[in-house]
């Protein structure tokens, strides 16, 4: 111990010191009841980390032809190479094949569940950590096709998020008599099998893509039809958007005004309004503003309940104004369940009636059924929902590029091309409405979809040919992250091993 001047105390000084103040303390305590005395504490400190869990879900199909359920199903069986999977025919889809879901244990958890669940619960059975084959297909044939559409769900934390792939194997295998008489070829005909040297990798046509609205299919605007759009957007307003200090208010507003940009810039002769619900009394339940759209103002009144259905009405009339030639669309945002159900439902179907197509974003406290009853069809094309307001931008920016210029394609070419850009790793965006790449949101659901199909017209050349590939999805934490490396795989975040150091969950085919 020392001084102030650097002078060195031995601990007996120091303990004689203690003992002669108290000495001096009894003496000045005489007269008197009790010391003189004060206290302050901070009591119960904690850390904890938080949380980035990344999770997968996905459902995979395979058009390969009628009158095949028997034999697929055995590619999938307790016994065959793939994961164990009751294969079925997609229902309205002759020759069409569900050949993996994950989860399958709960009903309709894709097309009217996927959006709405939490599928960050623990026991819901998603990937995490796992690595698993969806396609296990033999037998493929030109015309065939297959798609997955992956889920990915980052638990907590917002997050950056990358994806990756490898071609594995492209294998010759043997030569037919047909396959080595091709003008592609150039072959012997052999029954010995050959490793590499295929040419199935380069004939298979691959697209992968953001799939917005989760439906397993890319959608290229057939919404808008390629005209003009007046869209009129119906949002809350109401006191929830600020309970418990939360600025929703300010992300609703942001959200609008992305959306809307994205459909003027899309079209100069769209034109973008909206029109506010509160949850005050009838005279002020609903304001209405049109164009020329400049921003979306959003002043939440007191109170919990949410008159929808005075703003889907005073929507479609301005709706009922648009000129001639227009596609008109109405986007309703809530936080809420509505105040008179029947009465948005009401409003809604006139709406629909009246040839306006109808979407529906909620968040948080927002009621599924409510939604899905006032959306046009099918539903789980139009319903958009996250488990907290903090998905609010995200959602908007979902809606704006379906009813725009359709899902944004993120790779295509041919199964080698695709996969060798997939090599490094790719980085991708969490909010497809804005110029920048943005994280992904936490306690939503973002949908990519990927497809393959081996061309009718591709000649004998690929006969035998066989292919092996993975595909991988990494997150990264954006929090004091601002600037993320645009390729992850090439060493900077890599184990010994070569795979992502934390945040991984990953899906091989």
């Amino acid at each position: 111990m020392s001084d102030k001047n650097g002078l060195e105390i031995s601990r007996r000084k120091a303990l004689a010191g203690i003992g002669g103040i108290g000495v001096a303390s009894a003496g000045a305590g005489l007269g008197t009841s009790a010391y003189f005395s004060d206290e302050e504490s901070f009591e119960d400190n904690s850390l904890t980390a938080g949380e980035l869990d990344l999770k997968l879900d996905y459902k995979a199909t395979y058009a390969g032809g009628p009158g095949r359920l028997d034999e697929i199903d055995g590619w999938y069986s307790d016994e065959g190479p793939g994961e164990p999977f009751n294969v079925t025919e997609v229902d309205g889809e002759e020759g069409t094949y569900l050949i993996g879901e994950v989860p399958d244990a709960t009903d309709d958890i894709w097309e009217d569940e996927v959006q709405e669940t939490d599928l960050c619960a623990p026991d819901l059975g998603l990937i995490n950590g796992d690595e698993i084959p969806v396609f296990t297909l033999d037998d493929v044939k030109p015309g065939d096709s297959g798609e997955v559409t992956v889920s990915l769900h980052i638990c907590d934390n917002p997050a950056w998020m990358y994806m990756n792939g490898e071609l594995t194997a492209n294998d010759e295998n043997t030569v037919t008599e047909p396959e080595a008489e091709s003008d592609e070829e150039n072959n012997d005909e052999t029954d010995t099998s050959i490793d590499g040297d295929g040419e199935l990798a380069d004939k298979i046509e691959t697209t992968l893509w953001y799939d917005e609205n989760c439906n397993n299919v890319l959608d290229g605007g057939e919404e808008s039809g390629g005209n003009p759009l007046c869209v009129q957007m119906v949002l809350d307003e109401s006191g929830s958007l600020v309970v418990g200090g939360s600025d929703a208010e300010d992300d609703v507003e942001t959200g609008a005004d992305q959306l809307a940009n994205t459909v003027l810039n899309n079209n100069d002769d769209s034109s973008v309004g909206y029109t506010t619900f509160q949850s005050t009394g009838e005279a002020n339940v609903a304001n209405s503003v049109t164009d020329p759209y400049t921003s979306a103002d959003i002043s939440p009144v007191s109170g919990q309940q949410t008159y929808a259905g005075e703003g889907i009405e005073l929507a479609r009339q301005d709706l009922e104004n648009c000129p001639e030639g227009h596609d008109r669309i109405m986007v309703v945002f809530t936080d809420g369940g509505f105040d008179d159900p029947s009465v948005a439902e009401s409003q809604a179907q006139t709406a629909k009636d009246n040839d306006i197509e109808v979407f529906a974003i909620g968040v948080a406290g927002a009621n599924q059924s409510q939604l899905e009853n006032i959306a046009s069809e099918p539903v789980d094309s139009h319903v958009f929902s996250g488990t907290s307001t903090g998905n609010i931008e995200s959602l908007f920016s979902q809606v704006s590029e379906t009813i725009t210029e359709g899902e944004e394609v993120i790779e295509s070419g041919s199964l080698a091309e695709v996969m060798a850009e997939l090599e490094e790793g790719i980085a991708l965006d969490g909010n497809r409405s804005t110029e920048e790449d943005e994280p992904f949101a936490g306690g939503m659901t973002h949908c990519l979809g990927f497809e393959w199909e081996l061309p009718a017209d591709v000649g004998n050349e690929v006969q035998t040919d066989s292919v092996a590939f993975d595909l991988g999805f990494y997150a990264l934490q954006s929090r004091h992250n601002d600037d993320p490396p645009a390729e992850p795989f090439n060493g900077t975040y890599q184990d010994d091993n070569g795979l992502p150091s934390n945040g991984t969950a990953n899906a091989s085919d």
